[in-house]
């Protein structure tokens, strides 16, 4: 107990140093500024003045995004693009939501989604590989006790899981379980907090505390394809907090705000942004009408996670554009950040490989990567962008980002938007296949001339 008080105590002091931070941060290190081009009379845009790209890239930019808006793909976005470890490009497009009151800031905090599952529980994961306390090639079950007497799952290695070639089932509606015909059941879900209801999914929901139990066990049971293919699955994240708490003996949270997320500078990046006291703007996602039964902004989209309290590693992390630029140029930098090594060079490279090509899987350790014939394809049928390397790595999320980073080019891309405001039936960014052209102009551009 008195171990467990420690690290709470630890995390708030880190907790209250990152906020104050955050706030200077936010307060100093952005300036809004007009862009004297205005594309559509309602729809604005700002940016730091970086004249780093060509104007015909610039307006190719712009074009791609209104054009973006006006179509309802997302009521704004925000695109952030680093050469060599300099911010070349960052620049923010119309509104939060299509009412066009509150511009998008370049500060502004968004749900990430499943670009979680990098930013998140993989850095813990790869620090604890680095350290000796995992391995990638040994049965899972060896971390995970619950899977050593599961037939279908006891053999399984952590490389098959992170690399999607597992066959575990790739989801499950836990919000099903609280939830019946429209109502929510009071067994699981109380509307004010109490000691057996501890963890919060949003304003008065309240969720049982052995409910993630339930989940856990629910996934131990949940069956694995025997045909040993390339099937995206991100339950083991949702049991990945745990397995980094069991093998650090610190609290998720704090070990990722410890060792990567305040040292790094990368402040506004955590859970739960609407109970902390950030300056920034937080971008809505979704119109929820069947679960939160609101607009819910400052609380995780994805069920999943907010059941688990807002704090899971399939989903849940928040962050600025700033932020996420920080993550993946240390990445880009197999593991160096601004002089400090947080990750060993061998490590990145381990995870950001393709891990089982001869299985048509693209995948790397946790890590999306380009198609396997990416460069034979044209930009409509391409992801990412046609020139980025197959050493390349990045991450999408359900809300509408995107983030990428390429060692050969050296070049991060991060594209934040909402495009499930006000709806996540709403396909138009992939439709209009928005990410991968705005993502192969920076390939392109040369610069001013």
């Amino acid at each position: 107990m008195g171990r467990f008080l420690l690290f709470n105590y630890r995390f708030y002091i880190l907790i209250l140093f990152g906020i104050l931070f955050s706030k200077s941060y936010a307060q100093d290190s952005y300036k809004e500024y007009s862009n004297s081009d205005s594309q559509l009379s309602k729809i604005t845009s700002r940016s730091v003045p970086i004249d780093r790209i060509s104007r015909e890239t610039d307006h190719k930019v712009d074009s791609i995004i209104t054009n973006g808006i006006k179509n309802h793909a997302f009521p704004g976005a925000q695109i952030l693009v680093a050469k060599k470890g300099d911010i070349i490009f960052h620049k923010a497009y119309g509104f939060y939501t299509y009412d066009s009151i509150q511009p998008v800031a370049l500060n502004a905090i968004y749900d990430l989604a499943s670009v979680t599952k990098i930013t998140g529980p993989l850095l813990a994961l790869m620090k604890l590989y680095d350290e000796g306390k995992l391995d990638l090639d040994v049965p899972f079950s060896r971390y995970w006790k619950p899977w050593k007497h599961v037939k279908n799952k006891n053999e399984l290695t952590l490389r098959e899981i992170l690399a999607h070639q597992a066959g575990l089932k790739p989801y499950i509606v836990f919000l099903n379980e609280v939830q019946k015909k429209g109502r929510i059941s009071r067994k699981y879900i109380h509307s004010e907090p109490s000691p057996r209801f501890e963890n919060q999914a949003y304003e008065h929901l309240y969720v049982k505390n052995r409910f993630i139990t339930k989940m856990y066990k629910e996934i131990d049971r949940s069956q694995v394809s025997e045909n040993k293919t390339y099937l995206y699955s991100g339950l083991a994240f949702l049991i990945f907090p745990k397995l980094i708490s069991q093998l650090s003996g610190a609290s998720y949270e704090y070990y990722l705000q410890k060792h990567f997320y305040l040292p790094m500078g990368a402040t506004a990046l955590g859970f739960k942004p609407k109970t902390k006291k950030y300056p920034n703007a937080i971008v809505p996602t979704e119109v929820d009408s069947v679960f939160r039964k609101d607009l819910v902004k400052g609380w995780v989209h994805d069920e999943n996670a907010a059941l688990m309290g807002g704090i899971s590693g399939n989903a849940g992390l928040f962050g600025t554009a700033r932020d996420l630029h920080i993550i993946m140029q240390m990445y880009q930098n197999y593991g160096i950040y601004d002089g400090q090594r947080y990750l060993s060079e061998a490590t990145v490279k381990e995870f950001t490989k393709v891990q089982y090509p001869e299985n048509d899987n693209r995948r790397g350790l946790g890590f999306d990567k380009p198609l396997l014939n990416n460069k034979n394809l044209s930009i409509s049928e391409a992801y990412p962008a046609i020139d980025a390397s197959m050493e390349s790595f990045g991450h999408t999320g359900f809300t509408g980002t995107f983030i990428w980073a390429d060692p050969i080019n050296q070049l991060v891309f991060i594209f934040l938007s909402n495009r499930v405001y006000p709806t996540r039936d709403n396909r138009n960014l992939y439709e209009l296949n928005i990410r991968p052209q705005l993502h192969q102009l920076f390939y392109a551009d040369e610069g001013e001339k």
